[in-house]
This record gives structure tokens, C-alpha cells and sequence, in this order.
């Protein structure tokens, strides 16, 4: 079996905001693909201290990955070894490249559990106050300033004329550019939505305001883990 386990949003957030089961899953094998080793070690003590650490047996799985890369793991798999994927924060293979995993899982019939954790998209979506049926998570804009002027004014023209909820990230040290550039190139009257340091209790951020009264009121958000939504 391949178990999804979700990863916190923030080293904060109580583990009483968390299923039991996804420690159940962390101790019941000590097989995992993780997109980080360093923050994959830290999720499974936060929710198994008691698990030894020497026992894991962590396989890398990134934006880069193959499935040459990961063929010892996977031929694991089919002799019955479970394993477990942990993403970085969060749900696995949403913004994250655990999919390569899950589909592989599906074309050789392995069972794939996913169990519930936070999103810090539908999060992000959820307390904008924007429209919930309809929405496009976006994932990163271009670096490119100029790539990344065309993207911003072309998901807020969706917005106009769709309706849809628009959702984006950046890199956390990127994130003050970013806002610098969604007040220089979105009407003065466009909704933006800013979620910040989600489920963290004591500085978790979240406001919708228009650009125009957000250039008002500039928010520090670098290194801060952030999501941006356009919306009405």
C-alpha cells in the first residue's frame, strides 16, 4: 500500500488538529518517498517521536525525479513492502511531485490511501471570502518580470470574465516582490487575497482587501509561506 500523508502547514499547529491515523500509517513501515529528507525526519517525529529515526529508509522524490530513479523502491513495492509519501507541507501531489508515484501505483494496481490533512490552497480558498465552486490553482508565475506582468493581467481578466477564483504561489523569499508587482500591474479595484503562515497560531495572516487599499497597508511576507487568490 501507498499511504498519502499529509505534512503540517506550520511546526505550530497542535497535533490535536490531526488525525490519529497518519501515525498509526508512520508506524506501520519505515519505507517512505519524501521531496526533503531534513523536513520528511522532522514530520515523522512530530507525529511519532517514539519511531527511531535510524529506521527510516527515506526515498527522494522531487520535481526531478524519474521513475529510474526510484526503481529499487518500486520493486519493492511489488513484493508487498508498504510505503508511505510525505510531502513538504501539507496534502502530497498538490504542488508537489508525488503524483509520479501515485500514478505508477495505479498501473500496477497498489493501493493508494490518501488520508485527510490541511491544504494551504483550499484553506487559502475557503477564507477569502471568493467564489468556492469555480477556482484554478495556477501553481508558481513566471520569474521572468515581464512573463510574470502578462500572467498577473491575464488571471485577472479571467477573473472578470469567468468568475473563477484564480490561486498562485511563490517562492517565500520571492513573496514581497510578488506583491510589490500584483500592486503595479492589477486594477486599483481587484480583489487579492493574502494567506500567510496558515494554522500558525500565532502568526497565521489573512486578509482580502482590493490594491488599492493593500498599497495602503504593505504586508511583510518574506520567507513567509504564502498563497495569493484573485477573485470577486
Amino acid at each position: 500500500m501507498l499511504f498519502l500523508l499529509p505534512a503540517y502547514l506550520s511546526e505550530n499547529t497542535s497535533i490535536t488538529h490531526f488525525s490519529p491515523v497518519i501515525k498509526e500509517y508512520i508506524m506501520q513501515t519505515d519505507y517512505f518517498f519524501v521531496e526533503n529528507e531534513k523536513t520528511a525526519r522532522k514530520v515523522v517525529k512530530f507525529f511519532a517521536p517514539e519511531k527511531k529515526q535510524s529506521d527510516l529508509k527515506l526515498f527522494l522524490l522531487d520535481k526531478y525525479t524519474e521513475n529510474a530513479d526510484i526503481k529499487e523502491a518500486q520493486q519493492l513495492m511489488l513484493k508487498g513492502q508498504d510505503f508511505g509519501l510525505l510531502s513538504e507541507a501539507g496534502l502530497p501531489c498538490i504542488a508537489d511531485p508525488g503524483n509520479l508515484m501515485v500514478k505508477w501505483c495505479h498501473e500496477k494496481n497498489i493501493r493508494v490511501i490518501p488520508i485527510s490533512g490541511p491544504s494551504s490552497i483550499i484553506l487559502a480558498l475557503i477564507s477569502s471570502g471568493f467564489n468556492g465552486q469555480e477556482f484554478t490553482f495556477n501553481g508558481y508565475l513566471p520569474i521572468d518580470r515581464g512573463e510574470k506582468k502578462k500572467q498577473i493581467q491575464h488571471l485577472e481578466n479571467l477573473v472578470q470574465k469567468t468568475g473563477y477564483s484564480q490561486i498562485f504561489m511563490e517562492t517565500p523569499y520571492r513573496n514581497n516582490q510578488l506583491f510589490e508587482d500584483l500592486t503595479k500591474f492589477l486594477s486599483p479595484n481587484a480583489k487579492l487575497c493574502i494567506a500567510a503562515n496558515i494554522n500558525d497560531p500565532e502568526t497565521e495572516f489573512i486578509q482580502t482587501k482590493s490594491i488599492k487599499d493593500w498599497q495602503k497597508q504593505k504586508p511583510e511576507l518574506h520567507k513567509i509561506p504564502a498563497v495569493f487568490v484573485l477573485g470577486k
